[in-house]
């Protein structure tokens, strides 16, 4: 017959094993919170840098136009500051990471938890998982936010500066190009257009001339033209000017001070485009006889975010998951973990140009820097912990 303590001792490790899952979780919604609270300091510090400097940048770049009231200058940067917090989330994280390990050492927080047995990746899993959520929110949500926003500015700062310039769109409706110059708008419509060689091969062109008051002043038509030398030359057109006769003319040529080089560059920045839209956008250019090497570059980077804030997160940790309390030896660790944040963001630059460049595939380029990090990061905890 059990004895009554061997009778109760299953009903005793179930009992220990509840207490273990719910001091277990307790401790990751308690981690998580901190990691969180010290994400959005973090942040409003870089909001209100980032709209103090754009505000200046906005301000100078105005002065010649006429300039403007602070107020539109200062909301103007206000719909450029998601673009530039997307860009500096990584950083952001790395720094939250590195304050909220160092208050949970300050006050012997992590002591009593390596203590109790919690390992590296129990204090880590909060935060990591939670940087891998914010980047998967950051990819679908809050970019298509910051795309739509960052192309209204690039707009209007461009009408308050003043400057002119040509803009070009490929999309299902065919090919637009607009031209301005000297008050007269010249609209250029192509169903179909294909490069050639340093040309543009265009089909069912229609060119639309209008005043400085959008009055419309002539259209011509065509079956087929190119554009090549700076000059629009057609076949086959007619030209209809309001009041008058149509004329028609077997070759039309008209010059623009658009170049092929003028009309690559001309495409909507990546920056603008939703990671939603990117693939359609890439789809329909290279149809178009367009590589659209940018937009694919800087799809892949969107796509590496959610795992380079993960890596963010594991590189702090590498430098400021410690029990040391003495403020010199943080100050050390500190100016290294910046130091390791900023070698990794030119890292990450270098390898982006050289996607852009062809030089490396656009792949590799876009994930090595985040994969390397991690990696790195993962080795030295592994060596530390289990070492």
């Amino acid at each position: 017959m059990l004895s009554p303590c061997l009778r109760h001792r299953p009903c005793n490790i179930d009992l220990v094993r509840l207490l273990v899952t719910r001091l277990a979780s307790q401790l990751s919604i308690y981690l998580g919170r901190q990691f969180l609270a010290a994400l959005g300091g973090v942040l409003a510090v870089f909001l209100g840098l980032i709209l103090l400097f754009d505000t200046i940048e906005l301000l100078r770049r105005t002065t010649r136009a006429g300039g403007a009231d602070l107020i539109t200058l200062f909301g103007l940067a206000m719909l450029k500051a998601p673009y530039t917090i997307q860009n500096t989330l990584p950083f952001a994280v790395m720094i939250a990471v590195m304050f909220a390990l160092f208050r949970l050492a300050r006050n012997h927080e992590l002591v009593v938890m390596r203590s109790v047995g919690v390992s590296v990746w129990q204090a880590l899993a909060p935060c990591v998982a939670l940087a891998a959520f914010i980047g998967v929110f950051v990819l679908t949500v809050f970019n298509p936010l910051a795309a739509g926003f960052l192309s209204t500015y690039e707009r209007k700062a461009d009408t308050l500066a003043g400057s002119g310039s040509a803009t070009l769109d490929i999309g299902e409706t065919g090919f637009w190009l607009r031209e301005v110059k000297d008050g007269q708008a010249s609209i250029v419509h192509a169903n179909g257009v294909r490069q050639q060689d340093t040309g543009l091969a265009l089909s069912g062109i229609t060119i639309l001339i209008t005043n400085s008051k959008n009055e419309l002043q002539r259209r011509v038509e065509a079956e087929h033209g190119e554009l090549r030398g700076g000059v629009f030359t057609l076949e086959k057109t007619w030209e209809l000017e309001p009041g008058r006769p149509s004329v028609r003319h077997d070759t039309f040529t008209q010059a623009t001070a658009i170049t092929l080089a003028q009309i690559q560059d001309s495409f909507a920045d990546p920056e603008t485009l939703s990671v939603w839209d990117l693939p359609e956008f890439i789809a329909v250019s290279q149809a178009a006889g367009f590589s659209a090497l940018p937009h694919r570059m800087y799809l892949q980077s969107l796509l590496a975010k959610p795992m380079m804030l993960c890596a963010m997160v594991l590189l702090a940790a590498s430098f400021f998951l410690t029990s040391e309390t003495r403020m010199a030896g943080w100050t050390l660790r500190g100016a290294a973990g910046v130091g390791a944040g900023f070698l990794l963001y030119f890292f990450n630059q270098f390898t982006y140009q050289l996607g852009a460049n062809t030089t490396l595939p656009i792949g590799l380029a876009a994930w090595a820097p985040a994969a390397i990090a991690m990696l790195l990061s993962l080795a030295f905890l592994f060596y530390r912990e289990d070492g």
